[in-house]
């Protein structure tokens, strides 16, 4: 409950926001503040100042062009945001909006969590293998022109690891849980679209008896795999595919390359390795070293043999092995398969890694104000004061907007969609 003077502090407040031009110790504060907080991280950065020659001589896709303005603005006061006020001293904090765009490296973090955590609650309690599904270096190129084939590596992998199973006892039928994710970049940031698969240890059968699965067959899933992913883009190319498939079939006589990380996913530690090695975003700020307006220096830890490997290349090469990565407008990056995507009574007789109970504590991770005190070890809306700032008004590109007038915009946009359909 806010007391009288808390009350009265926070008018003090409005009434700075609202006089046209707050000239007082505090709208100077806050109208300094305003401008120091945004600084362009260095990716933002690179992509502003060569935004128009990529748009000339790249001609890339319009998701690519949506995704990467957002990330440009991401945090621009200009766009709108929050106002919080404290109610002790009377300061304000303005908290800009963000673009929630996967590929911006702030939002895509944010993304990232929020799908971990989702993904953390479908997962039964046993222990789960992470395999990899790579593809030939020549069938890269298929993927990149055409990205409806990408649906091929999830429905390859899909049966592939169904019928594993299947194939220990037909008249069970055994069913695990598997987590497909997509990621189309290697350590270098080139095109290299393979699959990343946490299945689990064990599988289900329909009559309700669960059996621990300890041996993988890799040479099953190599050979199989192989066999359905090169049938599948058969299916969507025609004919003249077959010249590539019979090659493929040559070089990979023991089949595409299927491996499992050494990584244990115990059921304790299953939620943080999700978030570690399926949830990453393209590349991370802390990877790009130097941005000098011509070049670009990165670093990875090469895959063969983890070492350390710097490198520096021209910005708009940079940007041209960046951009390819940006998924299409609703493709799914994560999909679910055998116990994961189905939901039957039975199925209510496993038990999860994270209880439905504690569900909404782990949410609560991923709320802003908590997600900045989990990383950074500091309260965002904690005032130097030692009070706790408030919510005051909403801004959007210049202009207050009531909590009432986004809801009622919210929903006309609803209704009319509805409509519509």
């Amino acid at each position: 409950m806010i007391q009288s003077s808390e009350t009265e502090s926070i008018k003090k407040c409005l009434r700075h926001i609202n006089s046209p031009c707050p000239l007082n110790h505090e709208g100077v504060v806050f109208c300094a503040t305003l401008i120091h907080n945004y600084h362009m991280n260095i990716l933002q950065e690179i992509f502003a100042d060569h935004y128009e020659e990529m748009i000339y001589t790249l001609h890339p896709r319009d998701t690519v062009v949506e995704n990467v303005g957002k990330m440009i603005n991401c945090g621009n006061p200009s766009y709108g945001g929050a106002m919080y006020g404290c109610p002790k001293c009377g300061k304000l904090k303005f908290v800009p909006f963000r673009c929630h765009s996967r590929f911006c490296p702030t939002c895509g973090n944010k993304y990232s969590m929020e799908r971990t955590t989702n993904m953390s609650f479908k997962l039964i309690n046993v222990r789960h293998r992470h395999c990899v599904f790579t593809i030939d270096e020549n069938l890269r190129p298929f993927f990149l022109e055409d990205r409806k084939l990408l649906n091929c590596l999830f429905h390859a992998v899909t049966s592939v690891v169904s019928r594993m199973f299947f194939k220990m006892n037909m008249s069970k039928n055994f069913t695990p849980g598997f987590i497909m994710v997509l990621h189309t970049f290697g350590r270098d940031l080139k095109w290299n679209p393979h699959i990343h698969c946490l299945i689990s240890e064990g599988g289900y059968s329909n009559d309700g008896f669960w059996r621990n699965v300890k041996h993988f067959n890799y040479t099953y899933l190599r050979n199989a795999f192989r066999t359905a992913l090169l049938n599948e883009m058969e299916k969507e190319l025609g004919p003249s595919f077959k010249k590539v498939k019979a090659s493929c079939y040559r070089e990979h006589k023991h089949g595409f390359y299927v491996y499992a990380k050494p990584n244990k996913c115990d059921p304790k530690v299953v939620t943080k390795y999700i978030g570690r090695y399926l949830g990453r975003p393209v590349i991370a700020t802390s990877r790009i070293d130097k941005y000098d307006g011509d070049f670009v220096t990165f670093h990875y830890n090469r895959h063969e043999d983890d070492v350390y490997v710097e490198e520096t290349i021209p910005v708009m090469e940079f940007i041209k092995r960046l951009i390819p990565h940006i998924p299409e407008k609703h493709f799914k990056m994560i999909r679910y398969g055998g116990l994961y995507a189905r939901n039957r009574e039975i199925d209510k007789h496993l038990h999860h890694a994270i209880s439905r109970e504690n569900h909404h504590i782990f949410r609560s991770f991923n709320l802003w104000r908590t997600a900045i005190l989990h990383a950074f070890g500091y309260d965002p809306l904690k005032c130097e004061c030692g009070a706790t700032m408030l919510f005051l008004k909403l801004y959007y590109k210049h202009a207050h907007v009531s909590l009432e007038e986004m809801y009622e915009k919210v929903m006309s946009r609803s209704r009319r969609k509805r409509s519509s359909a």
